[in-house]
């Protein structure tokens, strides 16, 4: 189907499991808040959450299924937009899958923490479904304002309150400069639909416009707050640490993914003109990103802050994709949000087995000699951090995914030979804590005194398992997933863009 986005009808149907999923959500606000917090009620409400998710997932694949498309409109009808719903959506099950298990046995009784979950998964579906301005922004603050939430959820933590307040105080800062660099932007060409940014830009040649480029340089800051690059990554130990587990792996995943696909798609679409003007900004960042995310994770022992600073070496990679100014970046981009996603809820619900019922910070220590009392647990975290790493057989998704970025990088109109060597190059510094971590879970002894894990419950056991046998499978057999991301390539604009010489070589249009 074809939808003409300026009848409202039509246009609130290409919204249909966006508004699935916010309509659910808000009668599972009311049903939250009606009866007293009990582990029981909290335990229901997240099972009606997960059915909920499971329906919206149905609808997405219905949709990505008919190849519906779409005119010039505020939001994009894509196969890009539907893959990019479906990763919020697994992640947005794991989450709550892991959360009714973590809840339960650290007393946090409070239902409306999935529904919270719900809404932030409805903000980034908004937020990835966005082609204007003003629908970017709403996405983005209807899913902060639920994360800032669920950050603190823990409400006898100080850890948990101190990361929280950390999270909404920076990330409000992010939200000014990139509001502020909206307005710029508007203000430069007089629009906010990112295809008329993208004409506009060439037919009133605003390539060196002082008011657009100093817009697009603020974008570029509140981005990197979002996805936690270098040099805006100094809240994300700290949150990453304080937060619950699940609430945890859904930052470092979910939340990434929707705001890295918002960023592609504003600079692929709105500013694929002014290329000149960021692509050394946007390669400077990656390169920076992926060196001191990986240099730093190095020395970490708590385990939350070492994924933290690995979750910040990821971003680097993905800026490549983004540097890479193509839409073969775009389907790289997408199969490795994936991967990358599965690794990281798996590492994380091991993670939330290990915790218990106890609040104290993860180190390796705890994870020493694993393998003597619970082999399964160390073999699914083994699994997670070799996909992690890049490391192919066992670990293959995430093996296959950083191939395809390097694909990409290489095959970009300006071939990108240089951050291709740092991507190669810092992956290989990575080993050093994933592959650590693998030799203390098998090699060294189990330290005394250190009680061994509880059995794992039935939710997280499904969500760890699923996640493991999706790595493995996807590193053995990608193809379909491979076949879908090629497929899932944004619709941008087609505005006749001009040929520009610059030092850097890349072409200002495709």
């Amino acid at each position: 189907m074809n939808f003409n986005l300026a009848i409202p009808t039509q246009l609130t149907i290409a919204l249909g499991p966006d508004l699935l999923l916010m309509f659910g959500a808000m009668v599972l606000l009311l049903f939250a808040a009606w009866r007293p917090e009990s582990a029981r009620h909290q335990r229901s409400v997240g099972v009606w959450s997960l059915v909920l998710t499971v329906l919206t997932l149905n609808a997405t694949i219905w949709y990505l299924y008919r190849g519906n498309t779409a005119g010039p409109g505020p939001i994009a009808v894509d196969n890009f937009r539907w893959m990019a719903d479906i990763i919020i959506l697994l992640g947005a099950g794991c989450t709550i899958a892991l959360s009714i298990d973590d809840n339960e046995r650290k007393g946090i009784h409070a239902g409306e923490s999935h529904v919270l979950v719900l809404l932030a998964a409805s903000g980034m579906m908004l937020l990835v479904a966005a082609r204007d301005m003003m629908i970017v922004f709403l996405g983005i603050e209807v899913m902060s304002i639920s994360i800032y939430c669920l950050a603190g959820i823990n409400r006898r933590s100080a850890r948990g309150a101190e990361g929280a307040l950390k999270y909404f105080l920076l990330g409000a800062f992010s939200t000014a400069f990139l509001l502020y660099g909206i307005a710029l932007v508007y203000g430069a060409t007089g629009a906010t639909n990112l295809s008329v940014i993208g004409e506009r830009i060439v037919s009133l040649h605003m390539l060196k416009s002082p008011i657009l480029l100093i817009g697009m340089a603020l974008m570029l800051v509140g981005f990197g707050f979002k996805v936690s690059t270098v040099p805006f990554h100094m809240w994300a130990p700290d949150v990453y640490d304080g937060s619950p587990s699940p609430i945890t792996g859904f930052m470092a995943a979910t939340v990434k993914a929707a705001a890295f696909v918002a960023f592609l798609r504003i600079w692929l679409e709105a500013f694929p003109a002014a290329a000149p003007s960021w692509h050394l900004a946007v390669a400077g960042l990656a390169a920076a990103t992926m060196v001191i995310g990986n240099a730093i994770g190095l020395a970490q022992r708590n385990v939350k802050r070492m994924l933290a600073y690995s979750s910040i070496g990821h971003a680097g990679y993905l800026l490549v994709a983004i540097a890479a100014s193509s839409e073969l970046g775009a389907s790289a981009m997408l199969f490795y949000l994936l991967a990358y996603s599965l690794a990281t809820f798996a590492a994380f619900g091991i993670i939330t087995v290990l915790e218990g019922e106890t609040d104290k910070p993860l180190t390796l220590d705890d994870f020493a000699g694993l393998w003597t009392v619970r082999p399964w647990l160390a073999v699914g975290m083994t699994v997670a951090m070799l996909s992690l790493m890049g490391f192919p057989i066992f670990g293959g998704a995430g093996f296959m995914a950083k191939w395809y970025v390097l694909q990409a990088a290489l095959q970009a109109p300006l071939p990108q030979v240089k951050l291709a060597v740092v991507l190669v190059l810092t992956t290989v510094i990575s080993a050093g804590y994933y592959l650590y971590m693998v030799m203390v879970m098998f090699m060294r002894p189990r330290g005394e005194g250190i009680a061994a894990p509880r059995a794992t419950p039935p939710l997280t056991r499904v969500v760890i398992v699923g996640a493991i046998a999706l790595v493995i499978y996807l590193g053995v057999n990608p193809n379909w997933t491979t076949r879908a991301a090629l497929a899932g390539t944004p619709v941008l604009s087609r505005a006749p863009l001009p040929v520009v010489a610059y030092p850097t070589g890349v072409p200002a249009g495709r």
